[in-house]
């Protein structure tokens, strides 16, 4: 049997789809670490509704979700196929385990998800659905949801958790940070959190995971809220039982965000 891993990302501005830093460089190799899939299905921190809510339309609207930057970025586009049957499955998935899902029929793609797409599969060939979260909901929410869409990954399907490993913007408001921190030495309150989820996930510790909030040293400062940390949990449990996970990147944009991805082999699978 096999089965494609899902992954997380962390996406960061709107800025990496431009300006070098290294998770572009990352992202832009990402395809080659992993087996070509026949669709994908991006979960962002960039759509949250109340209640799972997944897109099905024929071709995806590039959605410029952002103010403030410079005309260029607002040129970008990236018209992936979307994918209605795909969709359908995903609605089925959810329904089965219990979740009221709904389907949006206009949607296109946020910049959570058409920038790292960008990047790692710029001929934008293959079909893109994407899945909304649920921020109040919180982690064992998003996790029970990735393991309701865990078959999905054994029909050739890439799942994509697309958010931020830290995401404290109140620091990139005050006017500092630099979008290539190459180099550089994040604060200890973003590397002590780091630290902690990067050996929580590598040891598979989904309790000590799923109180993360409680548990990891300066969780609320990293993450004030919570959307960009859920779609990680969307892909761990799509995973499926005892994964074996894998650090991809680490690296730091703008001083503070940790732009650290991760791949999660299903554990009958044999090393990617």
């Amino acid at each position: 049997m096999t089965a494609i891993p899902p992954i997380f990302i962390s996406h960061g501005a709107p800025t990496l789809a431009i300006e070098d830093a290294p998770a572009r460089e990352f992202l832009q190799g990402l395809a080659k670490s992993l087996p070509r899939p026949r669709a994908i299905l991006a979960v962002s921190a960039h759509w949250e509704t109340a209640e799972p809510t997944v897109n099905a339309v024929a071709v995806n609207e590039t959605i410029h979700d952002f103010h403030g930057f410079p005309e260029e970025y607002y040129r970008l586009e990236y018209p992936a196929p979307g994918s209605p049957l795909l969709a359908g499955e995903v609605d089925e998935l959810l329904g089965d385990a219990g979740f009221k899902c709904r389907v949006d029929e206009e949607r296109g793609l946020d910049h959570g998800a058409w920038v790292p797409l960008m990047l790692a599969y710029p001929d934008a060939h293959l079909p893109v659905v994407q899945l909304s979260i649920q921020t109040a909901l919180g982690p064992t929410h998003h996790y029970h949801v990735g393991r309701a869409l865990e078959p999905l990954t054994r029909e050739d399907v890439l799942i994509m958790g697309s958010g931020s490993f830290t995401h404290d913007l109140s620091f990139l408001r005050s006017g500092s940070g630099r979008p290539d921190s190459r180099g550089a030495e994040e604060p200890e309150w973003v590397k002590s959190f780091a630290e902690w989820m990067d050996q929580a996930i590598l040891e598979d510790r989904i309790g000590d995971l799923l109180a993360y909030r409680k548990l990891a040293p300066y969780a609320e400062r990293n993450h004030p809220t919570e959307e960009h940390l859920l779609p990680l949990f969307v892909a761990l449990g799509a995973a499926g039982e005892n994964p074996r996970p894998e650090h991809l990147h680490s690296s730091v944009t703008y001083d503070v965000l940790r732009m650290d991805a991760y791949k999660f082999n299903p554990a009958f699978e044999p090393n990617w």
